[in-house]
């Protein structure tokens, strides 16, 4: 497994190539942008857990192909003990990054192509799944972060795929040779990509026939020929290129670096392509996908909340108000919704069920129930967080003002609240809070792994409405019901 520091050192080995603010970036250098170097750190994390004796046991596991320890971010879940391990791990992480570490993505996507693969070779006697594990047991025996890629641009959503007037809105394959596919279009929103190795591609929604060029599945190294990254815009982002105080994160960012990935006549050989046109099976990959990744939020974002809710407790005690009974009770509901989410995330994992590859599934029901609180609940903590922490969030004075020798003085005496702590402190906190609950990250939790419509969609799909109807006929009494 690679320490922290051999991946830092593995990715200036890549030639990636990332636009920022327009600029194209030096791939050496590229891990070392203001922009970039938190989310490099927060994935970096994932690392030096797994080298640690005190976290190994969440952060590692044995790999089902070679029998080698591995990184659990790479892993294949064997068992419902997996699932509910790698929960536990997700909500650890969070608390000591306080924001997105980017890998669940891959590891989710890793997941959902073993099993369908597998799932497609027995309806189609293809070989996708044997040329999967042996891309999969090159991921785990390098540990490489993956970036998990399914989100397409896709246009005018009222159209479908092969209807847009632009084909390459979606990703397709607009060419098979002898020796693989080419493929085009555009990844959005692509967590971890611009400090991943690898990137799997998915398709974004199940297709229809017709749509076979769509239905493709394959894996690109991120520096592959033809590929490019724009990296994406967050709340605040330039106070990154100044000091630390006014980031409020400053050692690990907020959310994930997400990009535009460019895939410009991209050639990926058919050992990595694991889907190709099979369209009966692109929306079990899609649902499988989602359901993995709907099923971390209550974990992550759990593990999240407990850093914004110990911001909102510090802010009040530094002010001088953490006695205060309303405080108190605003902290206690915070943690009540937090724990609530965060078992969403147990439940649907305690519910998992063996695949037919002999993996491990998340219950798709919980796991979407899970997502959507989470698109409720924190703004609910977020909006406490921010009412404790009170006005001065959004119209503190800059770290510029606190070190300037002529004004500095100023916000010294009159930011300070309790005589004990020193203005600065206050400062950092307050800024933690301002970060942690804005606009990016906001927006991450309500359209990360789907928007609240996408798990709607899942309800109905799963909930069993017609026999709930069945049970209410029955207990009512009505005629024929009794069946």
């Amino acid at each position: 497994m690679k320490t922290a520091q051999q991946y830092k050192d593995s990715l200036r080995e890549r030639n990636v190539r990332v636009y920022i603010k327009g600029e194209l970036q030096d791939p050496k250098t590229l891990i070392d942008h203001p922009f970039v170097k938190g989310h490099v750190a927060s994935a970096a994390m994932t690392y030096a857990l797994a080298n640690s004796k005190d976290y190994e046991g969440l952060c590692t596991a044995t790999s089902h192909l070679t029998g080698h320890k591995i990184n659990r971010f790479t892993h294949i879940h064997q068992s419902v003990d997996d699932l509910l391990i790698k929960i536990k791990m997700l909500r650890m992480i969070s608390q000591k990054t306080g924001t997105c570490y980017q890998r669940c993505v891959g590891f989710d996507a890793l997941n959902a192509t073993y099993s369908v693969t597998y799932e497609i070779d027995q309806k189609y006697g293809t070989d996708y799944h044997g040329r999967f594990k042996k891309f999969l047991t090159y991921v785990q025996d390098n540990d490489l972060m993956l970036a998990g890629a399914m989100t397409d641009v896709k246009g005018d959503r009222s159209l479908r795929p092969g209807q847009q007037k632009d084909p390459d809105l979606f990703v397709h394959v607009v060419e098979k040779r002898d020796d693989g596919v080419v493929i085009r279009g555009c990844k959005a929103h692509m967590t971890g990509m611009v400090n991943s190795h690898e990137m799997l591609i998915m398709p974004t929604m199940g297709m229809k026939p017709g749509e076979e060029e769509y239905a493709i599945c394959c894996a690109l190294p991120t520096d592959a020929p033809g590929v490019t990254h724009i990296f994406g815009r967050q709340t605040n982002d330039d106070r990154k290129c100044g000091g630390d105080i006014d980031q409020g994160n400053a050692q690990f960012g907020i959310v994930g670096g997400e990009c535009l990935t460019v895939l410009d006549n991209v050639f990926v050989p058919w050992e990595r392509v694991f889907m190709c046109g099979e369209i009966e099976l692109s929306g079990m990959l899609v649902d499988r996908f989602a359901c993995y990744h709907r099923s971390n939020y209550g974990a992550c974002k759990g593990g999240v909340s407990d850093v914004v809710i110990g911001a909102a407790a510090l802010m009040a005690d530094y002010s001088g108000y953490g006695k205060a009974s309303h405080i108190k009770d605003k902290l206690n509901e915070m943690i009540h919704m937090n724990e609530t989410i965060y078992a969403c995330s147990l439940a649907c994992s305690c519910q998992g069920t063996c695949t037919a590859a002999g993996s491990y599934y998340v219950d798709p029901l919980l796991a979407n129930v899970c997502k959507h609180n989470v698109t409720k609940i924190i703004y609910d903590i977020d909006r406490l967080a921010q009412d404790i922490a009170g006005g001065i969030i959004a119209t503190m004075p800059s770290e510029e003002d606190l070190r300037n020798p002529e004004i500095g003085g100023y916000v010294e005496k009159y930011l300070r609240g309790v005589e004990s702590i020193p203005t600065e402190d206050r400062m950092r906190v307050a800024r933690l809070v301002e970060n942690m609950t804005g606009g990016t990250a906001l927006a991450e939790s309500m359209h990360g792994a789907g928007s609240p419509q996408a798990q709607k969609v899942m309800y109905a799909k799963l909930s069993g409405l017609e026999e709930k109807k069945k049970f209410a006929a029955r207990i009512a009494g009505i005629r024929g019901s009794e069946e």
